[in-house]
C-alpha cells in the first residue's frame, strides 16, 4: 500500500494507516486530529502517547479502557493523589503497560500538574498550535512530519515545568491526536 488515500470498507478515502485495523478506523474516523480541550483529557492524551513511546499505538489503542480504570479515569487531582502502593498496583496489572520509567512519569505528571492552575495545561498546548493555513495538506505519509518545531518548543515547555517522558515525538503525536494540527491526508474524508 502506498502511501496516499485509500479506500477502507465503506468505500470512504483514509489515511492508510487507518486500515490495518477495525479499531484504528474507528479511532482515525471518531477521534484522531479531532480537538482535545480540557486539561484531565489532555492529560490522558499526554499519558497514553507516552505509553506508546517504542510500541504500536494498536497496542495502546486496545488497552485503552484498562489504563482509564488503572489511572482512575486520569483525573490529574485523583492520579496526583497515587500512593507508592498504587505504584506496585500499576506495575502488576495485565490491562495495561507495565513499564516502570513510564508509570512513573504519569504518576509523577500528575503531581506537577495538579499544582497548576485550572485550565493552564489546555491552554499552555493549544498554545503551540500552529497557523493552519500555512500547513499545506499532506498527500502522502511521506509528507506527514515526525517532529516539527513547535512540537521541539512544546516538548522543550513541558519539560522545563517538570512534565516527564515528553520528547519532540511524543509531543507531535499528541498534537496530531489532539487536533492542534491535522494531518489527514488531502484525500481523506476525515479531513
Amino acid at each position: 500500500m502506498n502511501g496516499a488515500a485509500h479506500p477502507g470498507p465503506d468505500g470512504a478515502l483514509r489515511c492508510p494507516w487507518a486500515l490495518s485495523a477495525d479499531d484504528y478506523i474507528a479511532y482515525h474516523d471518531e477521534e484522531w486530529g479531532r480537538p482535545v480541550h480540557g486539561d484531565d483529557a489532555l492529560y490522558e492524551r499526554l499519558c497514553l502517547e507516552a505509553f506508546q513511546s517504542g510500541l504500536s499505538w494498536i497496542t495502546i489503542l486496545r488497552r485503552r479502557e484498562g489504563f482509564r480504570a488503572a489511572f482512575a479515569g486520569f483525573e490529574i487531582a485523583k492520579v496526583a493523589a497515587f500512593t507508592e502502593e498504587d505504584a506496585v498496583r500499576l506495575l502488576a496489572d495485565p490491562g495495561i503497560i507495565r513499564n516502570r520509567a513510564k508509570i512513573e512519569a504519569t504518576l509523577a505528571n500528575a503531581k506537577a500538574l495538579a499544582e497548576w492552575g485550572p485550565g493552564e495545561l489546555d491552554k499552555l498546548i493549544w498554545s503551540y498550535a500552529p497557523d493552519a493555513a500555512t500547513r499545506p495538506a499532506p498527500r502522502t505519509i511521506s509528507d506527514v512530519a515526525a517532529i516539527t518545531d513547535e512540537s521541539k518548543a512544546l516538548s522543550k515547555d513541558l519539560k522545563k515545568r517538570g512534565i516527564r517522558f515528553v520528547g519532540p515525538t511524543t509531543a507531535y503525536a499528541l498534537m496530531q491526536a489532539c487536533g492542534l494540527v491535522n494531518d489527514h491526508l488531502a484525500e481523506c474524508a476525515s479531513r
